[in-house]
């Protein structure tokens, strides 16, 4: 892989290529031992994802979920922020494909290039040439909401019985955002707990793409902080932020319960 790439290229052929490691890795490890094909799966990505930054970027900081937080990213001006396997429950589960590897480049505050992997579906998305948006959704059309399919957060049952919304179970982050990105979803609103790398590279190429991005009050999405927790994120279709973001204000005073609490 050439130096000369620009970043958004980097990011996605990297992202592309530990995504076929791991299909690699699932099919000659298999699936009777989850745990094990779990370990290697992060293992490998991480390893290729280090290696080929530091080969290709040597002067940029990376966080990475499988690695260790050096914290002479928070004085660095280029953080590579990387989940080599979101979505590891799903990585070792035969014939399921919503898991992801995601790479992200942060700047100087702000996310600058990303891309996600979906290598099960065959397809990596990123702001090389981000995804349009397909047009406009019928106001008639029933909402559908995608979250997680094993830790859901109980407002969202709530949020979703309000607007008369599907929910729509997933399993990586990175998996959910993009169905919002390719239309098979219209919103993801997560409040159970997460990471800067869990949403980095989908938000890099959700933003890119034209969807609204934010935390769950409306404020913006930060990375690169000295903690890297990052509990909450709403990402949905633009005309329905102003909406949702006053439904998710609407059921938390209502029903006065914490909307980070785990269902």
């Amino acid at each position: 892989m050439s130096s000369i790439r620009n970043d958004h290229e980097v990011a996605r052929d990297l992202a592309t290529e530990a995504g076929q490691q791991l299909l690699r890795l699932r099919a000659r490890q298999g699936f009777d031992e989850p745990e094990v094909l779990r370990t290697l799966g992060d293992r490998t990505s991480h390893e290729f994802l280090f290696s080929s930054l530091g080969r290709l970027r040597p002067s940029d900081a990376v966080l990475s979920e499988e690695g260790i937080d050096d914290k002479a990213r928070l004085s660095a001006r280029r953080v590579w922020i990387i989940d080599p396997l979101d979505g590891t429950r799903e990585f070792s589960e035969s014939g399921r494909t919503d898991w992801a590897v995601h790479v992200a480049l942060w700047e100087n505050g702000e996310l600058v290039a990303g891309a996600v992997a979906l290598p099960a579906q065959g397809s990596t998305v990123s702001t090389v040439d981000p995804p349009w948006l397909p047009e406009e959704r019928p106001a008639a059309q029933r909402l559908r909401i995608t979250t997680s399919r094993t830790r859901p957060p109980e407002f969202v049952q709530r949020l979703a019985n309000q607007m008369g919304a599907e929910i729509v179970p997933m399993g990586s982050a990175g998996a959910k955002i993009c169905a919002v990105l390719l239309g098979i979803a219209d919103i993801y609103v997560h409040a159970g707990g997460q990471y800067e790398w869990d949403s980095a590279a989908p938000v890099a190429v959700a933003h890119a793409a034209g969807l609204h991005t934010s935390r769950i009050d409306g404020s913006e999405l930060s990375y690169n902080r000295t903690d890297p927790s990052l509990p909450d994120i709403l990402v949905c279709r633009p005309e329905l932020s102003n909406m949702l973001l006053a439904s998710i204000r609407g059921v938390a005073e209502r029903d006065g319960a914490d909307p980070h609490a785990a269902g």
